[in-house]
């Protein structure tokens, strides 16, 4: 067994649970083991809110854009390839099994590529603010627009809000999710609200406020959360389940 984790660091008793878990390139051996996660930090001083977007990955309170990997889109003409080498094979062969094991190493290549930008920028967030927003959106239900449905898919953004909370826990900071009505209609300035639709990418009010549409909408939840949270700034600490993968290799 040939792993990144020692575990011989822990005590028997402290291993709660190990499955294991069959993917495309082997087999892994997940060990859930009980461990206290104490982190150091000193306090940012700093508040941040995130608007998750398809042009940008996310767009914050101060007008920081991060732009989208897209990971999917850049490696379709890879996966149709194989998929093409798939359906080309006899059903049962050996041949078709291989070209199976490709396709599927490609897809979970892809999804570790979204997984890993997303645990990246998390801790960076939350690792920089004391007090971090963003939007409760409902992906299942956006997720129904069939035209959008894959570019929202392919952003990842439940897997980033994931862990952001998180990380919010083992940092001691405070994440707070709000919930996304009108965030992106009212006016940051003056509250009015200025009805515009998606392809419509800037804010312009009648009170002079010219903003980009997600740096807008970023202020706007900053605002509720603070409202939300009752301006208490504060850290806590966390006692977090610890889980390490181990590769079995057979």
């Amino acid at each position: 067994m040939v792993g990144t984790y020692d575990l011989h660091y822990y005590q028997i008793d402290q291993i709660k649970r190990v499955r294991i878990v069959r993917r495309s390139d082997g087999c892994y051996v997940q060990f859930c083991i009980q461990a206290d996660r104490n982190v150091d930090i000193q306090p940012a001083g700093k508040t941040i809110e995130l608007d998750v977007g398809l042009s940008a990955f996310y767009t914050d309170s101060n007008g920081l854009k991060v732009d989208n990997p897209r990971h999917l889109r850049k490696s379709e003409k890879a996966l149709k390839r194989l998929q093409k080498r798939v359906s080309r094979k006899k059903k049962g062969s050996n041949n078709r099994k291989r070209a199976v094991k490709k396709l599927g190493r490609k897809h979970l290549k892809v999804s570790r590529q979204r997984k890993d930008h997303a645990v990246k920028q998390a801790l960076c967030v939350v690792k920089s603010n004391d007090f971090v927003a963003f939007e409760k959106l409902q992906i299942r239900n956006m997720v129904k627009n069939r035209r959008l449905a894959k570019s929202i898919s392919d952003a990842g953004w439940s897997q980033f809000t994931q862990w952001l909370e998180y990380f919010g826990k083992v940092y001691g900071r405070i994440v707070v999710s709000v919930p996304p009505q009108y965030t992106s209609q009212n006016c940051s300035e003056c509250g009015e609200v200025v009805k515009k639709s998606l392809s419509m990418r800037t804010h312009i009010c009648k009170c002079g406020c010219v903003l980009d549409r997600d740096h807008n909408a970023a202020i706007n939840i900053l605002d509720k959360a603070l409202k939300q949270a009752g301006y208490q700034l504060s850290t806590v600490g966390h006692t977090e389940t610890h889980n390490a993968w181990e590769p079995l290799r057979w």
